[in-house]
């Protein structure tokens, strides 16, 4: 996938806010595949802030790598609040980073379900400063969009969580 310019213009104000804050960020990405961490270390300059990613697509991936317990992802499904949110704390414990952000959706074509629709984006967020949150989109489109779209939603989030560290 070729990255937009408008979206790598945006991944540069977010590394000069990051930098600005003496911010180091991790990200774990299920549905964008490591789509954040490309777009941002796609700048140079960007190992000032990007401490790592972790692209845990599958549920093993989640368990294995950043330690989401099993029963977790059994009780609210890996696209869910809870789950976004564990990966954020994992993501931030596992790395020397000070904000991780966490992305788990569907990005279709298929997979959705009336509950849990194709576009459907949890985001979670944590901070060495004690900020944990959640947010939660659906997106229209195609599985492009829904991917596309979710990096800039993940960009506007850190930026958010830069102004309340």
């Amino acid at each position: 996938m070729i990255i937009p310019l408008p979206l790598l213009a945006f991944a540069q104000e977010v590394l000069a806010g990051c930098r600005s804050h003496l911010v180091k960020l991790a990200t774990a990405e299920s549905c964008t595949g490591g789509l954040v961490a490309a777009t941002l270390t796609a700048i140079a300059g960007s190992s000032e802030v990007v401490d790592r990613g972790f692209v845990t697509y599958s549920n093993a991936a989640k368990v294995e790598m950043l330690g989401i317990p099993p029963d977790l992802i059994d009780a609210h499904g890996a696209v869910s609040e809870a789950v976004a949110r564990a990966m954020a704390r994992s993501a931030l414990a596992r790395s020397r980073s000070d904000l991780a952000i966490a992305i788990t959706g569907i990005a279709g074509p298929s997979g959705g379900t009336p509950e849990k629709p194709v576009g459907l984006v949890w985001f979670g967020l944590a901070s060495r400063a004690g900020l944990v949150k959640a947010d939660k989109v659906i997106f229209p489109g195609d599985r492009q969009a829904v991917r596309i779209a979710t990096v800039r939603r993940s960009f506007e989030l850190i930026q958010d969580a830069l102004e309340l560290n």
